[in-house]
């Protein structure tokens, strides 16, 4: 045999090795994802393989690990001899879309804690997997939940008052302030007690503390707002007192003029009328006088 008819021979004993050694590849057609709350996600995941008309034997694996517990991955769906088995936490939200020739899966009304790194491995024995694994990160963003104010301190006039907001969740993180609304809208110097709760420190309050209060917590998707309405106390006013006691003393003075004068006048009006009548039976004793029957007779004498 020629030299031609060996290199032949080894070509033709070369690509039938190939085809019986030839390795499963698995790609991810996207590295990250993002995703609204609530939405659907498909998460793509390629695997090419030499006996694609003998997929019998085909196994598929998605796992999760969570951005919150990445040490404690969970097994999403799986794809084994033809059938298919999801998560019981994931039942009815997580299902393949083109399998056997696809191992893209969807994920439906997504949730902050589907967060995470997904793994796709494919297998299809006798082939062996280079590589058999692909990856994925996977990000929900999540608009603020509603914050929750509180206050606590001594809201006497003097006093210091904390104002404190925080918020359960919000995916890109909240950015979280406080202003006061009135009599005019003012921003308040905030400290961060976290990534999620913010304070404001009130030293010294007066009357001018009082007012309407709000936190608010923003990020891309929306914001939502808290409230505090401060009442200061303040005592009243000594200067204010001695007014009163003042306005009470001439009050008091005017009644007691007043009923002075009453009595005077009804004084004065008792000893007219009793002078009145004695003079008028002072008249009436006059005439009985002159009209006696002794003057009479000697009238007419």
């Amino acid at each position: 045999m020629g030299s031609s008819g060996r290199w032949m021979l080894w070509t033709v004993c070369v690509c039938f090795t190939a085809l019986q050694t030839a390795a499963l590849r698995v790609a991810m057609r996207e590295s990250s994802m993002e995703v609204v709350q609530g939405d659907f996600a498909i998460l793509p995941c390629s695997f090419f393989t030499s006996t694609s008309t003998r997929l019998s034997r085909l196994n598929i694996i998605w796992t999760l690990a969570p951005f919150s517990s990445p040490e404690t991955p969970i097994q999403v769906i799986v794809y084994d001899h033809g059938q298919v088995i999801e998560d019981p936490s994931l039942t009815g939200r997580v299902g393949f879309t083109g399998i056997p020739l696809s191992a893209d899966i969807v994920l439906n009304d997504t949730r902050v804690s589907d967060a995470g790194i997904y793994r796709c491995m494919v297998n299809n024995p006798p082939e062996t997997a280079d590589p058999g694994i692909g990856e994925l990160a996977l990000t929900v963003l999540a608009p603020p939940s509603l914050p929750v104010c509180q206050w606590d301190g001594d809201i006497d006039m003097g006093g210091s008052v904390r104002l404190s907001c925080s918020v359960a969740e919000g995916i890109p993180t909240p950015e979280i302030r406080w202003d006061k609304l009135n009599p005019e809208e003012i921003s308040l110097p905030i400290n961060m007690d976290g990534d999620l709760s913010g304070s404001v420190q009130i030293v010294n309050v007066s009357s001018q503390t009082s007012g309407l209060y709000r936190c608010s917590a923003a990020n891309v998707l929306g914001t939502e707002n808290c409230y505090v309405n401060l009442s200061i106390y303040s005592p009243p006013d000594s200067s204010s007192g001695i007014l009163q006691g003042v306005l009470l003393t001439l009050s008091m003075s005017l009644v007691l003029l007043a009923l002075l004068v009453l009595i005077l006048w009804l004084h004065r009006t008792g000893q007219d009328g009793r002078w009145k009548e004695g003079k008028g039976e002072e008249e009436e004793c006059y005439n009985e006088i002159r009209y006696t029957p002794s003057l009479m007779k000697r009238s007419f004498v």
